[in-house]
């Protein structure tokens, strides 16, 4: 059964809406911040597995739309991203961007070594590494062709989106007792007493109009087209980049360019219409993402996914509790910031800001951890990862 681009965004819509009712019903899945497209997308990749098993039907999806939502989420994400920001994080932010990019090698030699040790090709270890967990579901899909094609993994894309998907799921899970282990164990306390942070950072009365949003449209296909062409451009060079990376790269230059010499117009970043297309854009690209895994494609790697996951949890909780911490100050706000980066190194920056929240509730503020994780999991992280991933892959040929 073969759905066109139509019916899959039509199903993908319903995927949505199945999985915030399933959220809004069920604690479980609100106490360990489950994305919506995630339960609903997992939930209807399950069915779908049903079908195949017991009915014989395969049902695939046309991912035409899928694609572009992709590369304008991250073009939204470099929208976003205002380099005079960079200075409230200060040495924190610098001292947390060196460690992620160290992390994200020690990531894919575990993934290597793990790989290696169960009889699959030590490129897997890479597609399993920081592809799928640091990278998350975007990078998966953006790197699953090559891994296809060039290095002959088969099914790669489910391998990646399968990875990504548990390590969200137990990176939303570990950084809440990490950061309550630092604080009991070091008897820490907030050091402000301001109001919580949230993450948020649009403003919270703005109406969302006509205008606003054709701004933003324009804005965003101003972007990608930036991004289409210096991409082509590093591709001549001889630098290999996902088309997302480059439009996350025009993003940044052109919100941190444009609006000092057009200072009348007014710039969507920071906007409720922009985070408006951030959101349905990375909820609609999770649930076509998800919807689509092949389950039964994945039973012969079970046992090493497990594995792999296993390690790379407690990898994870030991560089966050031993060396995050102690380099970023052995503080509340250094505890607060270990949650949200083993979040982010195992999922992504949404599971990042849940973790942080969840613990600034319960235990009290820690406003520049949301200024420091967000920052490096929103750009510099993409950044690293590709460099990162283009020299492992080098090593293979």
């Amino acid at each position: 059964m073969e759905l066109d681009p139509r019916q899959t965004l039509i199903v993908a819509i319903l995927v949505l809406y199945l999985g915030r009712y399933l959220n809004g019903r069920v604690n479980l899945l609100r106490n360990y911040n489950i994305p919506e497209p995630v339960t609903g997308g997992l939930l209807a990749s399950l069915l779908f597995g049903l079908l195949y098993a017991f009915a014989d039907t395969e049902v695939t999806f046309d991912m035409a739309n899928r694609d572009m939502l992709l590369i304008v989420f991250f073009t939204t994400i470099g929208l976003s991203s205002r380099i005079d920001v960079l200075k409230q994080g200060g040495k924190s932010l610098l001292i947390l961007l060196v460690l992620a990019g160290g992390y994200l090698m020690m990531q894919n030699l575990v993934g290597i070594g793990i790989a290696t040790a169960t009889g699959g090709p030590p490129v897997l270890g890479v597609l399993t590494g920081s592809v799928s967990l640091s990278g998350g579901h975007g990078t998966a899909i953006a790197w699953a062709p090559t891994f296809a094609s060039e290095y002959g993994i088969p099914y790669a894309m489910e391998i990646g989106l399968a990875c990504a998907t548990f390590g969200l799921i137990f990176g939303g899970i570990i950084g809440g007792p990490i950061a309550r282990f630092l604080v009991w164990h070091y008897k820490l306390a907030p050091e402000t007493d301001v109001d919580l942070t949230v993450g948020f950072r649009y403003k919270e009365h703005e109406i969302i109009d006509v205008d606003g949003i054709l701004k933003v449209l324009l804005v965003i296909a101003i972007a990608i087209g930036v991004g289409i062409h210096l991409n082509d451009w590093l591709g001549q060079l001889g630098l290999k980049l996902p088309e997302f990376v480059t439009c996350l790269f025009a993003g940044i230059i052109l919100t941190n360019s444009l609006p000092r010499f057009l200072p009348k117009y007014q710039w969507p970043t920071g906007t409720r219409s922009l985070a408006l297309v951030s959101d349905v854009s990375l909820g609609l690209f999770l649930a076509m993402s998800l919807m689509s895994l092949q389950l039964w494609a994945l039973a012969d790697l079970a046992g090493s996914m497990m594995m792999l996951l296993v390690a790379q949890v407690v990898l994870i909780t030991l560089f966050s509790v031993f060396v995050v911490f102690r380099l970023l100050g052995a503080n509340y706000d250094a505890a607060v910031m270990c949650s949200g980066y083993s979040g982010l190194a195992l999922g992504a920056t949404p599971t990042a800001i849940a973790n942080m929240t969840a613990v600034t509730k319960s235990l009290g503020p820690a406003p520049r951890a949301f200024i420091v994780v967000p920052l490096v999991g929103a750009f510099f992280i993409d950044l690293c990862n590709a460099m990162v991933i283009n020299l492992l892959l080098s090593w293979f040929g």
